[in-house]
């Protein structure tokens, strides 16, 4: 299914600067699709594509960081991704350790707190300790939360933490009377963070696939047809203008 046209009139025009945007999201949320298409378009490697596709996340980062958006939840490894080739699976492992390597010192130095969503115990050890430390060393950093998920699964996560709350009924400590959508919000790795208020999915496919399901729930999407790689800071402008001029009414009718 192609994008909308309402969305390609809005992704033609030159966007506001950042400074006269009516109003920014809280939370941006981006699935980086595209790396692997990016990569045979070039005749290149997948682990090409997927080094590239760093390039522009450290971009995408920064701006996130410089416009003052509160948190940034990005889907690096999902729990389907172990199904794929044992070269690109090593390779994404890999780029974990280079990514920490070259950018942590930079994120800490700016404040940018790191929250690895997903289960760590299910990584090899160098990429969990690894991330272990990104987390351990921002932990008391206050600007820009930044939500990398690996080994995640939404499905998952939700699983997870109905196991926690009924652990706390079943000893007594939560009364099944007392369990609300803050409860289950307390239980999610995203903890004490907003929603989610505008979900991008490069490349054009426009679907979940098993993100942040709980935290989407009243998510603006849209959904660029440009590969990860290609994304640029004057695209994520772009979209972050249409948020701008959505109507978000959470369940209300136009008006009321």
């Amino acid at each position: 299914m192609k994008i909308n046209t309402a969305l390609k009139l809005a992704l033609k025009k030159t966007p506001r600067t950042p400074d006269e945007f009516d109003k920014l999201p809280e939370h941006v949320a981006i699935i980086m699709d595209g790396n692997g298409r990016w990569a045979r378009k070039h005749k290149l490697s997948v682990s090409k594509g997927h080094r590239q596709g760093t390039e522009t996340l450290r971009e995408i980062i920064r701006h996130t960081d410089d416009l003052g958006i509160k948190a940034l939840s990005l889907y690096a490894f999902s729990t389907e991704n172990w199904k794929r080739s044992e070269e690109e699976v090593a390779a994404l492992m890999q780029l974990i350790l280079d990514f920490f390597a070259s950018e942590i010192d930079e994120l800490d130095a700016k404040n940018v707190r790191i929250l690895i969503l997903g289960d760590k115990s299910g990584l090899p050890e160098k990429q969990r300790e690894t991330l272990k430390e990104a987390e351990r060393r921002t932990e008391k950093n206050t600007g820009l939360r930044l939500n990398i998920a690996v080994n995640y699964g939404g499905r998952a996560e939700l699983v997870k933490a109905a196991r926690e709350i009924a652990t706390l009924a079943v000893n007594g400590s939560l009364p099944v009377d007392a369990i609300t959508e803050e409860t289950i919000s307390e239980h999610l790795y995203t903890r004490g963070q907003p929603d989610v208020d505008l979900l991008i999915r490069t490349s054009g496919e426009q679907r979940l696939s098993n993100f942040l399901l709980y935290q989407n729930a009243y998510a603006e999407f849209v959904f660029p047809e440009i590969l990860w790689p290609d994304f640029t800071v004057h695209d994520y402008d772009l979209a972050l203008d249409a948020y701008a001029h959505r109507e978000r009414r959470f369940g209300r009718r136009i008006g009321s």
